[in-house]
């Protein structure tokens, strides 16, 4: 994972001084631990792996270095972790990647024998790093007993722990592997995450919520409501997590999700877009002008959609925010956009030839215009 100027975040994240610290742990919790062998056998072929597999490859080494039972290697395992992170923090990232790989090697040790042992662990793990990727294999293997377990941590003092049991049950977890549970088996647990007084835990529930909206919006939908008729959530929280977890469904023009979030799908709007030059080179800005009218106040939400040619003259799109805004009864809203046409995306290319614009207010497509997109 590299970008244009060159940054590694495999490298950042995994390099000959991270090794170093793992291994000084380990040393230090253990004095029959090889250090220098372990360090060693990583960057022997470290270089070899992208991220994920470094992960995979440094749990192979540590294996080697431990050998035996997960009963036999826990006590190691636990005397060399770093104090947890800082538990009076409402918010954080996930901590240092380098314990990673400490969750592999647990998934591998606790199943199938030391299913409870590897719980024990991995709840000790997590609050050091994120363990979403390594619960994953034990959620598959015993879903009711991790369940039941989630059932305690959802309300355990660290909100590392409490973020795991949403963030590792979600249904598509970036970089995860994929886990059999029904959409609805987690609910009862978000139904009470979802008054956390943490961001960290809000923000996974919400994102755990947006998942769901990919197959079954209306299931999302209904536990929105029943948050909202509860009341137990602060209301400026709420509010953000049901912006955060319908964001799929409002780029989509969900007309349920547009009203949930007070803009009325329906509403009689006049609209236009007009498009200054109509062409544009690839590399280059294209700039546009649009128009919103309403007879009376009116919320809206603005996105546009571009629609972007393929090597093989098809169409794509992609949508982008515009703006928030009150259209006032009689008073034009009028918005400028300069959006850059990059020709070096990592993400994907650019075609020469006519391209779209279309301008969607609450949901709907309302004006679209054109323009030839050149070579350079």
């Amino acid at each position: 994972m590299a970008d244009t100027q060159g940054f590694s975040l495999k490298d950042q994240l995994f390099n000959a001084e991270k090794i170093r610290y793992l291994a000084g742990l380990f040393d230090a919790a253990d004095p029959r631990f090889d250090a220098s062998g372990f360090e060693a056998d990583v960057m022997a072929r470290l270089a070899d792996f992208e991220l994920k597999e470094r992960i995979n490859w440094i749990a192979d080494c540590l294996e080697k270095q431990l050998p035996g039972p997960l009963p036999d290697t826990a006590p190691v395992l636990r005397a060399a972790l770093p104090a947890p992170l800082d538990p009076s923090l409402a918010d954080d990232d996930f901590g240092d990647f380098i314990f990673a790989p400490l969750g592999e090697f647990v998934a591998r040790a606790g199943l199938p024998d030391h299913v409870d042992l590897g719980l024990d662990l991995i709840g000790d793990i997590t609050q050091r790093f994120s363990m979403e990727w390594a619960i994953r294999p034990f959620l598959n293997a015993e879903p009711d007993l991790v369940l039941a377990r989630m059932v305690q941590w959802a309300r355990h003092d660290s909100y590392h722990v409490r973020r795991l049991v949403t963030e590792g049950t979600r249904p598509r977890l970036p970089w995860g592997q994929a886990v059999g549970l029904r959409l609805d088996q987690p609910l009862d647990l978000l139904d009470v995450l979802h008054s956390d007084q943490t961001r960290y835990v809000t923000r996974s529930v919400a994102n755990h919520l947006n998942d769901i909206t990919k197959k079954d919006p209306d299931m999302a939908l209904d536990r929105l409501r029943a948050w909202a008729r509860h009341g137990v959530q602060n209301q400026d929280e709420l509010d953000w997590m049901t912006r955060h977890a319908l964001r799929g469904l409002i780029k989509a023009g969900h007309p349920q999700a547009m009203a949930m979030l007070g803009y009325d799908p329906d509403a009689e709007l006049i609209c236009d877009i007009s498009i200054q030059p109509g062409m544009v080179t690839i590399g280059s800005v294209l700039e546009f002008k649009c128009r919103i009218e309403s007879a009376k106040d009116e919320a809206v939400l603005v996105d546009y959609i571009l629609w972007f040619r393929k090597a093989d003259g098809g169409l794509r799109s992609k949508v982008f925010k515009l703006k928030t805004a009150v259209v006032k009864a009689a008073t034009p809203l009028e918005l400028t956009k300069k959006h850059r046409l990059r020709g070096n995306a990592t993400t994907f290319r650019l075609f020469a030839g006519l391209h779209r614009v279309e301008l969607q207010v609450n949901g709907q497509v309302r004006a679209s215009g054109e323009f030839d997109l050149l070579k350079p």
